[in-house]
């Protein structure tokens, strides 16, 4: 099974429709599910104290829904980047390895808490560019399903 477990609500319908439409592609190849925690109010006008409150109270949230056994993929721009095919080696040898669930994070729009770099497997940078956190999902779950069509030597070009 794989699971998203992300900071804060979609809202936009082109959004939600792009999700929706990577979750149908996913389903022949594994379960997926989609989680989503309630992000923290955190004002421009907040001390780093403050943020890091922020941060910790999100991670929190976060890290609820990860299981001691799941294999965390926490996204992270201080992480490592990861191409298409080493992120399908990866989710091939944690299915070979035995680990039922990969769970890929994603922390609220001030980063990631040290709790949750401390949990993770792995620390995966996406992209040098920053994302709005919709986008990202989007961007995470279309790679999942990119990475199941390579693992099954499937054509995908679009």
């Amino acid at each position: 099974m794989i699971r998203i477990i992300a900071c804060g609500k979609l809202r936009d319908k082109w959004l939600k429709d792009g999700i929706a439409e990577f979750e149908k592609r996913i389903r022949p190849y594994d379960r997926i599910e989609l989680i989503e925690v309630v992000d923290e109010k955190a004002p421009e006008s907040n001390s780093a104290a403050e943020n890091e409150q922020v941060k910790r109270i999100e991670g929190q949230r976060l890290l609820s829904h990860v299981k001691d056994n799941d294999y965390m993929i926490l996204l992270d721009l201080a992480g490592k980047p990861m191409d298409s095919v080493a992120l399908s080696k990866r989710i091939d040898q944690c299915r070979i390895s035995g680990k039922p669930v990969i769970d890929f994070v994603i922390g609220g729009s001030l980063g990631v808490s040290e709790d949750l770099i401390r949990r993770a497997d792995i620390r995966w940078k996406l992209s040098d560019n920053t994302f709005p956190h919709g986008l990202c999902r989007v961007l995470v779950i279309e790679q999942i399903y990119r990475s199941f069509r390579i693992l099954n030597h499937e054509p995908y070009h679009k």
